[in-house]
């Protein structure tokens, strides 16, 4: 580098130690006070420190098995390190050490292999722990937290392929990557908000959320949308898609070539869709049984006015199949027989087992949330994108580290993680209620335990067919907790199984190149790995099983083709509408 590109390099990295004061100022105080409790966090220290403390308290009662540890421990790592420097070793599986020079080159081959070691030493120590509680669980999670953030491939000495671009650009990676580590402070105003795709790539109702159709009904909750047909004719029963309240509902229309809701048009089916609104302070009471009444209830009866037509097909995903999931016991309880098939998508309906979720949530958790919505009326967005990331660390958190930082790139364009990021605040009371009464108390599976707008609901008394939809690498929605829907409902259940997770698994449209395939079985043993061992695996999306099985429980029947603006509902607005597009 000449003399002019070390000047303008240093200049340019003054001025980003200056934007680095002032973030770091920022970024202190918003750790200060996630630290001491005075701000809300997923993360809380006390609750870690008494589970590492109960921990360490279980392995000194066999200080024999501890000394066996670190004797093998040693011996292992001893040992990987010495044989990386016997020459080329077998490619990682592991997507962080995929360059090939982590296998080739021998101190990287050592690091890895080294660390590689520790992690799994770590894992079988800790698998000792007792399962009782989740206190277990936490030093498993926050242990694999600490090891994956102190992998070799996070750091740009260790790590081959940024040493490597670091000298290709003479630097200037780094300063592009100090640059990109002030951007996502600044967006996160101290926070760091790691960039994960560009946020340029996409415009809302252009690129994505594009399928034409009128928003023709609104209330303070929701707006619904009424998508124009792609078919001369329709199914007489029209189809309501109940999204999830934690992001946007456009994760059913991506773009057109994987857009469910143009896929479904395409089919001859009449689309309707909730759009919630994104919550602010003054939805802070907004409760679930709320999101049931002002949701795909009213939604159905303003389907009813649209087409004339009084029986309907309903689905939801994730937290909007769980709002389905109890608005169909509800109508059950009621004998509103307006619904005639149920489907679901990674929805779980039994929360004994949730997970590396359980980790943030239980009665303290509960405490420290209610006190902070008190004065903010809701929950922000980001915490639960935390949350979320930190269950898949190395694929959400540390690999972007090493492009966005370590690499000094931008993310590329993708449109789900362009979703994933479009996340909304929830409102207190409505969350409130779930986290308690669903989640903590895993009351849904339980008869007559909810009442929802002064009802009791028992899941066993709806006798529609359902369509259950799990993924098999779901990380928010265990497949397992998912599948005693089928012993839980009291009609017929179809349970599909995809491959992938929460939403490339779901999101899987059919195409010229199979991507991910899914299994079946007519009967449903209790145990799910018993189901599973005995189901048929078949190749491509699961799609066209779902919509054949929809038309398997319709008489055909179709009729001209829905058009928004019938029934005295005059549109409101073109799709996807405002409420979708708020911030």
């Amino acid at each position: 580098m000449d003399q002019s590109g070390i000047a303008e390099q240093t200049s340019e990295f003054v001025g980003l130690m200056q934007r680095a004061q002032d973030l770091a100022k920022r970024s202190q105080a918003k750790a200060v006070a996630k630290a001491t409790g005075q701000d809300f966090s997923v993360v809380d220290a006390m609750t870690i420190a008494n589970a590492y403390g109960q921990a360490a308290m279980h392995l000194a009662k066999d200080p024999w098995a501890l000394a066996q540890f670190q004797v093998g421990l040693w011996t292992d790592a001893s040992r990987a390190w010495f044989e990386a420097w016997s020459g080329p070793g077998e490619e990682s599986k592991d997507r962080r050490f995929r360059d090939g020079r982590w296998s080739t080159e021998p101190f990287s081959r050592a690091l890895r292999d080294v660390h590689l070691t520790i992690e799994r030493a770590a894992e079988k120590l800790l698998a000792s722990l007792p399962d009782e509680g989740k206190e277990s669980l936490r030093v498993r999670f926050y242990t694999r937290q600490l090891l994956s953030a102190l992998s070799p491939s996070n750091f740009l000495a260790l790590n081959p392929a940024a040493r490597e671009r670091f000298l290709e650009t003479e630097g200037r990676s780094l300063l592009d990557g100090f640059r990109n580590l002030l951007d996502d402070l600044e967006r996160g105003q101290g926070r760091l908000d790691i960039a994960t795709h560009d946020p340029k790539a996409f415009v809302v109702g252009r690129d994505l959320a594009a399928t034409p159709g009128q928003v023709i009904w609104q209330n303070d909750l929701m707006q619904l949308i009424h998508y124009e047909p792609l078919t001369e004719t329709q199914y007489k029963r029209p189809l309501l898609f109940v999204p999830p309240w934690i992001n946007k509902y456009y994760i059913f229309d991506m773009k057109p070539d994987n857009s469910m809701v143009r896929y479904m048009l395409q089919q001859g089916h009449s689309i309707f869709l909730i759009s919630w609104v994104n919550p602010r302070k003054e939805h802070a009471n907004l409760s679930f049984e709320d999101y049931m009444r002002l949701g795909p209830l009213e939604a159905l009866d303003v389907m009813e006015k649209a087409t004339g037509q009084k029986e309907f097909d309903i689905l939801g995903f994730c937290i909007g199949g769980i709002l389905t999931t109890a608005t169909m016991a509800w109508l059950a309880a009621r004998g509103d027989k307006r619904v005639k098939t149920a489907t679901t998508f990674a929805t779980m309906v039994d929360f004994t087992d949730v997970g590396e979720l359980g980790v943030f949530i239980d009665q303290d958790r509960l405490k420290a949330l209610r006190e902070h919505m008190a004065e903010t009326g809701f929950l922000e967005n980001y915490h639960l994108q935390e949350m979320f990331s930190m269950i898949r660390e190395n694929d959400l958190v540390w690999s972007f580290h090493v492009m966005n930082y370590l690499m000094g790139r931008k993310p590329p364009a993708f449109d789900l993680l362009f979703w994933n990021s479009d996340s909304t605040r929830l409102p207190a009371a409505m969350l409130l209620w779930y986290l308690e009464k669903i989640y903590i108390e895993n009351g849904l599976r339980k008869p007559g335990y909810l009442t929802m707008d002064g009802t009791p609901i028992d899941l066993g008394k709806v006798d529609v067919p359902f369509y259950v939809l799990a993924t098999k690498e779901d990380h928010i929605a265990l497949w397992t907790s998912a599948y005693p829907t089928t012993r839980l409902l009291g009609g017929e259940t179809t349970f599909v199984l995809g491959a992938s997770g929460h939403i490339a698994g779901v999101i899987n449209p059919p195409g010229k190149r199979a991507k991910y395939g899914y299994w079946t079985r007519n009967d449903y043993p209790q145990d799910p790995y018993e189901w599973l061992a005995g189901a048929e695996k078949h190749e491509g999306s699961w799609w066209p099983h779902w919509t054949a099985w929809i038309d398997s429980h319709s008489d055909g029947e179709k009729v001209p083709a829905y058009r928004p603006g019938a029934g005295g509902l005059k549109p409101i607005e073109p799709a996807p509408g405002s409420y979708v597009r708020a911030s």
